[in-house]
């Protein structure tokens, strides 16, 4: 075709030509620029988002690298639920790992009393090792050993000696009956005499016979000896927070003491429990 016959307003075909030649190199830069500087991706991506996005009796599409996107993916009732998949039992976490009674000092895996247990008036001298290991149970809790009571000085404030910091041990500070050293009872126990006697004794009950098919003869009745004074408790005292033991006292005697228990696991709501189970 020549230039008459495409009209007398055409360009003529060697502009034409001239004009793509001269138009290629910046629309190839262009195009390298878009897609080096991420507007291409970005783009791809936007796309992705659109054909990808879940719609009811429709074909879903994957995304650019070949997966279901996380939203076309439904949600079961407990993963909707934040809040109960740090639940076990309606129990948070915190309350899992256990509480310490509000009047003991939390020790890691365990909690001892603050400060020593009171006796009541009506049970004043009474406080033994047996009365201390029975009020101890009776609170849910034990008599803690000597080793627990040392290990623990650094963060419990002890009985101590009249001379040792009153803000870091306890100390006797009462003018008014005289001022004393002071100590506290463990459950650990010692014997101060060789034998099996020096632990205490049964005894042997009037009326106890002997197996007649041993022909063994009838033992003669002994009273029972439950609390020996060879049988003692060990005491310790802060000695300036680096404990120390405080010699020992026969456990029939009175001693200040405090108890030790274990962490105790909190009790969710029930009303929370409710609320959580309805949604």
């Amino acid at each position: 075709m020549t230039d008459t016959e495409r009209g007398a307003g055409a360009p003529p075909r060697g502009a034409l030509r001239r004009l793509y030649h001269d138009a290629a190199p910046p629309l190839a830069l262009i195009a390298i620029v878009l897609s080096t500087t991420g507007v291409a991706d970005a783009a791809r991506e936007r796309l992705a988002r659109v054909v990808s996005k879940p719609k009811p009796n429709a074909v879903l599409k994957l995304d650019r690298k070949g997966k279901f996107p996380a939203r076309a993916i439904p949600k079961v009732a407990s993963a909707r639920r934040a809040d109960r998949a740090t639940r076990i039992g309606g129990l948070t976490a915190e309350q899992l790992a256990g509480e310490c009674p509000e009047i003991a000092v939390d020790l890691g895996s365990w909690c001892l009393d603050s400060s020593p247990q009171p006796v009541p008036n009506e049970d004043a001298g009474k406080n033994s090792w047996f009365y201390a290991t029975e009020s101890c149970v009776a609170q849910g809790g034990w008599l803690p050993t000597a080793a627990q009571l040392v290990g623990a000085v650094e963060r419990v404030k002890l009985a101590s000696t009249i001379d040792d910091d009153p803000l870091t041990a306890s100390i006797d500070r009462d003018h008014t009956d005289g001022r004393r050293d002071a100590r506290e009872m463990s459950s650990t126990l010692i014997t101060t005499r060789a034998g099996s006697s020096s632990a205490g004794s049964q005894g042997v009950t009037e009326g106890s016979t002997g197996d007649p098919r041993q022909g063994e003869p009838n033992p003669t009745p002994a009273p029972a000896d439950p609390s020996p004074e060879t049988l003692q408790y060990v005491t310790v005292y802060d000695n300036h927070d680096k404990g120390g033991f405080a010699g020992s006292k026969p456990v029939g005697q009175p001693e200040s003491f405090r108890c030790a228990y274990a962490k105790r696991v909190g009790v969710g709501g029930e009303e929370e429990e409710r609320e959580l189970s309805r949604r």
